[in-house]
C-alpha cells in the first residue's frame, strides 16, 4: 500500500479511538487506544468466521500491517521524535541527584535481567515442548528487559508519583534502551556466528553506540543551542529542534552510533540550558505545545499499531502459554535485578518507602522490545515467531495490566 493512504489510515484510526476513548472509555489516552485496537481486532477475527465482510476487513487490515516494517518504523522513524520530546522535558538537576541509581540500573540491571531471563525461560520452556538453544534465551533476555522509554513516558504522567521517583523510572528507561540494544546485537552475532564475539568486541560495540551516541549528541545540541541563542523567532526556533531529533538521529545511524542515545542528551541540552538562556517566554511556550502535540499524535499512532498486529500475529496454545509464564518470569528478574542494585546503594544513599516494587511494576516494556523482536532473521524460523510470540504478550500485559494499575499502587504505597 502506498505510503500516504498508509499514514491517512493510520491517523484516522487514532484519531476515532482517541475520540471513543474519551468520550465513552476513559482510560489514558494512549491505553485506552491500544485497548480498542485490541477489541476492534479480536472482534473482526471472530467475526471473521461468520460472514464475508468481516472476513475481507482481516484481510485488509492484514495487507496494511503486511506493508508497515514495524521495526524500521520505530527504530529509525518515530522513536526520534518521542524521545526527544520526553527529553525535552527531563530536569538535569533532578537526573544528576539520581544518577548512580539510573546509570547501574540501565547498565548493570540490564545485564543482570538479561541472564536471569535467559536462565528462567530456558527451564520454563522444556514442559511445554518448545526448547530451544539458551542463546535463543539470551536473545530473548536482551530484548525483553530494557524499560520501553514510550511506554513508562506516556503512563507515569498521569500517576504522581514522587520526584525522586519518577526521575529514576524515566531516567533509566531513556537510557536502558541504547544498553540493551548493544547487548542484543552482541548476542545476535553470536548466535549467527557471523564473527568471533570477544570481551575487547563487546567494549568495542558499548563505547561506539553509546559513548559515541553521547558525545555526538552533546555537538549537536550544543550547535543547536548557538543557533537558538541567536535568533528571536518561535518558528524558525521549534523547526531547528525538528531538524536536530530528526537529522541527529539519522547521522547517529549512518554512523552507527546510538541514536537513542544521541537524541536523548540533545534533548536534554536544549531542554535545560536551551530552555533557560536562549528562547523567549513566548518561544518555550510554543515549543511546548508542538512537542506535546507531536507526543500525543505519535504515541497514539504506536499504540494503535500494537493493538492492531494481532492480526498478523498467529498464535498456538504452548506459545500463548509460555508467554502467559515469560510474563511472570520477566517480573521476576525485573525485581531481583532493582532490589540487588537498590540494596548495594542503601548504604551510599536513601530511597523512597516501596522503591523496588514499584519500580518493578513501573519498568514498563513496549514498542522498542516488540521492534528488536521483529529484527530477528527470519532463517530463525519457528524460534523467532516463538520469541516474537511471547514478546508481544508481555508487552499487552506491560502496557494494559501494569499501566492502568500503577495510580493504585502508588497510592497504596504514598497514601496509607
Amino acid at each position: 500500500m502506498p505510503l500516504f493512504p498508509t499514514i491517512a489510515i493510520l491517523l484516522t484510526l487514532a484519531a476515532a479511538f482517541a475520540y471513543l476513548n474519551h468520550r465513552f472509555v476513559k482510560l489514558p489516552m494512549t491505553i485506552g487506544v491500544m485497548v480498542l485496537a485490541l477489541v476492534a481486532s479480536l472482534a473482526v477475527i471472530l467475526l471473521g468466521q461468520f460472514g464475508h465482510l468481516a472476513d475481507f476487513i482481516q484481510v485488509w487490515g492484514e495487507h496494511l500491517l503486511g506493508g508497515i516494517n514495524f521495526e524500521r518504523t520505530l527504530l529509525h522513524g518515530l522513536l526520534a521524535y518521542l524521545l526527544f520530546a520526553g527529553a525535552l522535558h527531563m530536569n538535569l538537576e533532578d537526573l544528576g541527584a539520581q544518577k548512580w541509581t539510573i546509570l547501574l540500573l540501565a547498565t548493570v540491571g540490564v545485564a543482570l535481567s538479561t541472564v536471569l531471563v535467559a536462565a528462567l525461560t530456558f527451564w520454563m520452556l522444556v514442559p511445554l515442548g518448545l526448547r530451544i538453544d539458551f542463546q535463543y534465551c539470551l536473545l530473548f533476555g536482551a530484548l525483553i528487559s530494557p524499560t520501553d522509554p514510550i511506554a513508562v513516558l506516556g503512563i507515569l504522567k498521569t500517576v504522581g508519583a514522587p520526584k525522586s521517583l519518577e526521575t529514576k523510572i524515566t531516567g533509566e528507561s531513556l537510557f536502558n534502551d541504547g544498553v540493551g540494544v548493544v547487548i542484543f546485537l552482541v548476542l545476535l552475532e553470536m548466535a549467527e556466528g557471523t564473527r568471533p564475539v570477544t570481551a575487547t568486541h563487546v567494549a568495542q560495540l558499548l563505547a561506539q553506540e553509546a559513548l559515541g551516541g553521547a558525545i555526538l549528541g552533546l555537538i549537536l545540541g550544543y550547535i543547536t543551542y548557538q543557533l537558538l541563542k541567536r535568533v528571536d523567532n518561535y518558528q524558525v526556533e521549534v523547526l531547528l529542534t525538528v531538524a536536530l531529533a530528526t537529522g541527529g538521529y539519522s547521522l547517529a545511524d549512518s554512523l552507527h552510533l546510538s541514536g537513542p542515545i544521541a537524541i536523548v542528551v540533545a534533548g536534554l541540552l536544549i531542554g535545560n540550558h536551551g530552555r533557560s538562556f536562549a528562547m523567549s517566554d513566548r518561544t518555550r511556550e510554543h515549543l511546548d505545545t508542538f512537542w506535546e502535540l507531536i507526543d500525543e499524535i505519535l504515541n497514539a499512532v504506536l499504540f494503535l499499531l500494537i493493538g492492531l498486529e494481532v492480526l498478523v500475529m498467529p498464535y498456538t496454545r504452548s506459545s500463548l502459554y509460555a508467554g502467559l509464564i515469560a510474563i511472570a518470569i520477566v517480573l521476576l528478574a525485573r525485581w531481583l535485578s532493582v532490589w540487588t542494585l537498590v540494596s548495594a546503594l542503601r548504604r551510599a544513599r536513601d530511597f523512597s518507602p516501596g522503591v523496588v516494587p514499584l519500580m518493578t511494576w513501573g519498568g514498563l516494556r513496549g514498542a522498542i522490545s516488540v521492534a528488536l523482536a521483529l529484527s530477528l532473521p527470519p532463517r530463525f524460523g519457528a524460534v523467532r515467531q516463538l520469541l516474537l510470540q511471547m514478546t508481544y504478550v508481555i508487552v499487552v500485559f506491560s502496557i494494559i495490566g501494569q499501566g492502568l494499575t500503577l495510580r493504585p499502587l502508588f497510592r497504596k504505597l504514598y497514601q496509607r
